[in-house]
């Protein structure tokens, strides 16, 4: 086989007759909806296939999921899709994109148990084929060899993807941190890692979403010296808010309950079926009459309880909202609980979330979160800046490739690599749609393929394009109804009847009957929300909305977008 050697006869890429391309599908230049792309000649595979959750101006869209035209168009090469683990940022999109092309599945056996739960929701599980992939096992894939190298993350079985190719090896970190005390498992790899440096690595795909954090992310294993603090102080209930999909705090949240005769209880939707797949898996240990059930809380004393509740980033109907506004079937606050919210600040959240803990202080409870102090009730799952250094260092590609943030993480994580001599030849910054090609020649940027994002109503699984929602903006298909409420901020009292303004939906003036039964839902809703609910606008707009939207679609088989406006008198 033909080399071409570089300068000093150290860089070298086989001369083959085909191009291996990276094509970032989502997730560069913007948070989530993480897929890229990897093609040799006739053969493509696919890393990761995520989702996003929408920001405030993506009107009546609950998820949003990368556009795959060009997934689409290349469904005769597409040979797999790789998950470097089970985030929804990962693998939330699989249901979506599985319903329009097919290809086998690869994960760990976690990985693949969540994937497999959402395939079932959308049933599609039978058609499609789930295959495991463990580390140290490498497996060919058409022209790819591939082999996954287990990091640490806040999740499960996460690690890094080595696909090797005629034109060279490129490492796609996934999503990682180096933790030398994981709460379960190995530490990561590194040996692996740097066996691959020795041997030569063409590229690295590497996460940034940390890059502006200085030294090293701390070990899961600290969180434990605060939440035993938590618990040994606790006079009432503990009830704890993380993701679901943290099993090393839900199993450090167990063995502290058994170890302080505390009851365990998970409650809300994902927490539930995320708790029920790591049990069955045997991945979370919880003794036998250690759990119980949400609707058994009040048969024990407040003080010999734990609750692991959904909610962690302030979502307006999740279990720890409604809990928090006193709302909740099975669960409510009362002073002297203990209330721990034991998960990362997601950009945009924050207002949801400080309103939530106003809410808890309400209640009487102390409320315990992610605010800086040492010990932390939360630890990142992502690397720091010297843990991004080490991963350069351990690689040392040819060519380097930062993935997984904002374009402004990317162009600092790029600057840190030029710093290193790890890197030997070039770094690319590139966003979602780019082609990058490697050759004999060495490596460019070589055009950009289709890509964009597809908005997602889950409550009717339509796609709502990018051109429909700027229509729907100011008028969707159904009509737009906008009830407008003046609320007595002191009182949570409506000062006057609501007024009810339509455009592109039944014009309302016109009818009547339909104007006085909204106006009934609104009182109706209004009556049934404690004072609490009502004088936050994030909740009580969000009920009005949702039985608005039931009431017109019972009525006119339409679902116009509903968007109260509360105006404080």
């Amino acid at each position: 086989m033909r080399h071409h050697t570089g300068p000093e006869g150290d860089n070298l890429i086989p001369a083959t007759t085909h191009k291996l391309k990276a094509i970032p599908l989502g997730g560069l230049g913007e948070f989530g909806m993480n897929m890229m792309a990897f093609e040799y000649g006739d053969a493509m595979v696919v890393v990761d296939c995520g989702l996003m959750f929408p920001d405030s101006e993506l009107l009546g869209v609950d998820i949003v999921v990368p556009d795959i035209s060009y997934l689409r168009e290349n469904q005769s090469r597409l040979l797999a899709i790789l998950l470097t683990h089970g985030h929804e940022d990962h693998i939330g999109a699989l249901p979506y994109v599985l319903d329009d092309v097919r290809a086998p599945v690869y994960g760990t056996p976690f990985t693949l148990a969540l994937a497999r739960s959402k395939l079932e929701e959308h049933g599609l599980a039978a058609e499609v084929e789930l295959r495991e992939m463990l580390p140290s096992r490498p497996f060919q894939i058409g022209p790819f060899q591939v082999e996954f190298i287990h990091l640490t993350h806040s999740i499960i079985e996460a690690g890094a993807l080595a696909l090797s190719t005629p034109v060279g090896t490129v490492i796609h970190t996934g999503d990682f941190k180096f933790d030398p005390t994981p709460m379960e498992g190995a530490p990561s790899d590194l040996h692996t890692l740097a066996d691959y440096g020795r041997k030569g690595v063409l590229a690295l795909f590497s996460d940034s979403t940390n890059v502006e954090r200085p030294g090293m992310t701390p070990s899961e294993r600290s969180v434990r010296e605060r939440l035993l603090e938590i618990f040994s102080e606790a006079n009432g209930r503990v009830l704890i808010s993380c993701f679901s999909t943290s099993l090393h705090r839900l199993q450090l949240v167990a063995d502290l309950s058994e170890e302080f005769g505390r009851r365990l209880c998970f409650v809300g939707r994902s927490m539930l079926q995320v708790s029920r797949i790591a049990l069955e898996m045997g991945r979370l240990h919880v003794p036998e009459g250690l759990l119980i059930q949400p609707q058994d809380l009040r048969k024990f004393p407040r003080d010999q309880v734990t609750i692991v509740l959904t909610g962690s980033q302030g979502e307006p109907m999740a279990a720890l909202s409604r809990v928090a506004v006193k709302n909740h079937r099975w669960v409510a606050v009362e002073p002297d609980d203990d209330v721990v919210i034991s998960a990362r600040v997601i950009p945009g959240n924050e207002k949801s979330i400080f309103r939530v803990i106003d809410h808890l202080y309400r209640r009487g409870a102390r409320v315990h979160h992610h605010d800086g102090s040492v010990p932390p009730v939360h630890v990142s799952g992502h690397a720091s800046v010297e843990e991004l250094k080490l991963m350069l260092n351990l690689v040392r590609p040819r060519y380097f490739i930062p993935v997984h943030g904002d374009y402004r993480q990317l162009h600092l994580h790029a600057a840190l690599a030029k710093e290193l001599a790890a890197v030997k030849d070039e770094v690319f910054i590139l966003e979602t749609g780019d082609v990058l090609e490697f050759d004999g020649r060495g490596a460019q940027k070589a055009g950009r393929v289709k890509v964009g994002k597809v908005y997602i109503d889950v409550g009717t699984l339509d796609e709502v394009e990018e051109e429909i929602l700027k229509e729907r903006r100011h008028i969707s298909a159904d009509g737009i109804v906008i009830p407008i409420l003046a609320i007595n901020e002191h009182t949570g009292q409506l000062e006057t009847e609501p007024a009810i303004v339509s455009r592109g939906f039944i014009p309302l003036d016109e009818a009547h009957e339909l104007l006085e039964s909204a106006r009934k839902v609104i009182h109706k809703t209004i009556e049934k929300s404690n004072p609490e609910e009502v004088r936050d606008w994030g909740v009580i707009k969000e009920k009005i909305r949702t039985a608005l939207r039931r009431h017109f679609d019972q009525e006119t088989g339409k679902r116009p977008i509903v968007l109260p406006v509360v105006l404080e008198v």
